[in-house]
């Protein structure tokens, strides 16, 4: 039996994936849970329609996320912190930090799990911090790090 699957059962198929599976499987547990619907005109059509607006959807957030990555190309981002003669700080400044103050003074959200530093700035001047916007979209960030 031909059935489309609404929700990812382990071993067998995952959300939306049309497969043929027994008859007795299907009936008497796919279906009975809720697990699958069976593959009938009507609800293959509803499964491609879902599939189109899936596609159309992540399309467009793509886009929004290389229209961010051209908006944070022109910022730059200052905080200022506590250093020392030789241009160390003390303490560090965080992606935490970063995405607060770009929150703060541009009015960009971004989460600060989204901004990728390897480690802790500690040191003056300016760094370029890359950003996973998206799955295939990494933008950068200039950060200009000031003492006080």
């Amino acid at each position: 039996m031909k059935v489309i699957f609404k929700a990812d059962v382990k071993g067998k198929g995952k959300k939306g994936e049309i497969k043929n599976v027994s008859d007795g499987y299907a009936r008497n547990y796919l279906l009975k849970n809720n697990l699958a619907v069976e593959a009938t005109g009507g609800n293959l059509k509803a499964q491609k329609a879902k599939d189109a607006k899936q596609d159309q959807l992540a399309e467009e957030e793509e886009k929004e996320a290389g229209l961010l990555k051209q908006q944070l190309a022109d910022i730059e981002v200052k905080l200022t912190a506590k250093s020392g003669d030789s241009g160390r700080l003390f303490g560090s400044v965080t992606s935490k930090q970063i995405a607060e103050e770009l929150k703060k003074s541009h009015n960009i959200k971004i989460d600060k799990r989204k901004i990728e530093l390897d480690e802790p700035i500690r040191t003056l001047g300016y760094t370029n911090v890359p950003v996973k916007l998206h799955q295939e979209v990494t933008g950068t960030i200039r950060v200009h790090i000031e003492g006080k």
